[in-house]
């Protein structure tokens, strides 16, 4: 019993110094990576929209009662937001 516990701690043991030597590894990696990731300010268009009222489909389900309630569409208001696409 003794012998199985002493070879579970080092099997624990040499785990954790694999995961904490990918870790550092892995740190290195990254921090050698190029850091601007955005595109440049040219290649997209961003426009203000102002709140409207939207038209969307709810779909049928069924309440805590088990009652079918019927699929239907709702009137949302989306509030003002921005809009950017990607060329």
């Amino acid at each position: 019993m003794i012998n199985g516990l002493k070879r579970a701690a080092a099997l624990g043991a040499a785990a954790v110094a694999l995961a904490a030597g990918a870790v550092v590894g892995t740190v290195g990696t990254a921090s050698a990576a190029p850091q601007d990731h955005r595109p440049s300010a040219g290649s997209h268009h961003c426009v203000r929209v102002a709140g409207h009222w939207v038209r969307e489909w709810q779909p049928a389900f069924r309440d805590r009662h088990h009652h079918r309630h019927p699929g239907q569409w709702v009137r949302v208001w989306r509030p003002a937001h921005k809009e950017c696409h990607h060329r």
